[in-house]
């Protein structure tokens, strides 16, 4: 029997690890060319006073999206036409039939989790939630205007570089629950920077969250339904209970209700917030399991067209509306994604 290629599949394409790298890469060098650019052009054009305002203050985070989202679209963008012949599109967030169900149905889901980790912390006797009585109607309205672009933003960028190239290109030819590791760990260890984090936890729970995310993405092979899961999550959390928003404090300046951790720290989550606590790691396990298992979201035929199997190209291999491979009949929902 032949020895298998190290570097090619029988499809005559680079194998799935080798994308990765080569995906790596290319975002790596894309996004300090970026990063340089913003650097050392951003002062040129500027005021000092205008520019030292912008990346102090929450456009900060805003240009920080932007600096990680553009470099993983034309990474993601450029691998997919390079590597694997396939269009921009199969990455999964140009809109397609379904996309605003799948967003709107993905906030809900997330803001729900949020407020079932509240309703266990509060009854626990961990989580304290007042009024913010300091706050004018005016104050809050600008805080959940302006939170909601910024974390909208945010988690964008976050989906386009972990659950965009990097999970797809693994998804064709691994079985999901494999494929999905490598990145989440990367989703959560990015994480370990921000501030006050919670020694295990912050670990677990994010990689927890990538997981979750990863099947929201599985589910609808489309960013748009774990785009709204991540933005849903963070709006509840931080501008609408303010609680911090893994770890981080500034992002909403006048939220309707505080949300105060009574202790013990380990269940609750201290000052990293309600993500570093055994609370969340309850809540981020059952939301995975009911991403997986529910009917509120599912494939479409046209994205299934572009992301399942080692060779996804659908103008060779044309799925049938079921599902099913025109050519061998085979059914392509199943635990492996090639």
């Amino acid at each position: 029997m032949e020895a298998p290629d190290f570097f090619f599949n029988s499809a005559g394409r680079l194998r799935s690890l080798w994308r990765l790298a080569v995906f790596t890469v290319a975002f790596i060098t894309a996004m300090l060319a970026l990063w340089l650019a913003v650097l050392l052009g951003l002062p040129l054009l500027l005021p000092k006073p205008l520019y030292t305002q912008l990346v102090e203050s929450n456009w900060g985070f805003v240009l920080q999206s932007v600096i990680i989202f553009f470099p993983a679209l034309l990474a993601g963008w450029a691998c997919c036409s390079g590597l694997e012949d396939l269009p921009l599109r199969s990455l999964g967030f140009a809109p397609h039939d379904g996309w605003a169900r799948d967003l709107l149905a993905g906030s809900l889901v997330g803001a729900a989790g949020i407020g079932l980790a509240l309703a266990l912390g509060a009854a626990a006797g961990s989580y304290r939630v007042e009024k913010n009585a300091g706050a004018s109607w005016q104050e809050i309205g600008l805080t959940l205007a302006a939170s909601s672009v910024v974390l909208m933003l945010g988690a964008a960028a976050e989906e386009m570089l972990f659950r965009g190239y990097a999970l797809q290109t693994l998804l064709r030819s691994w079985p999901v629950w494999l494929a999905l590791l490598p990145t989440s760990i990367a989703f959560a260890l990015v994480h370990l920077d921000n501030p006050n984090v919670a020694p295990g936890f912050t670990l677990a729970n994010t990689v927890l969250a990538g997981v979750w995310l990863a099947v929201g993405y599985w589910r609808t092979r489309s960013l748009w339904f774990p785009l709204g899961l991540h933005w849903g999550w963070n709006f509840a959390m931080g501008p609408l209970i303010g609680s911090p928003v893994s770890g981080i404090t500034e992002l909403a300046a006048a939220p309707p209700l505080r949300t105060f951790d009574a202790g013990p720290a380990w269940l609750g989550g201290g000052a990293y917030g309600i993500e570093g606590g055994a609370i969340c790691t309850l809540v981020m396990a059952a939301l995975a399991v009911f991403t997986w298992r529910t009917r509120l979201v599912k494939t479409t035929y046209e994205m299934r067209q572009f992301t399942d199997g080692e060779n996804p190209n659908p103008r060779q291999m044309p799925f049938l509306p079921d599902g099913r491979n025109s050519r061998d009949g085979q059914d392509k929902e199943t635990g492996r994604a090639g």
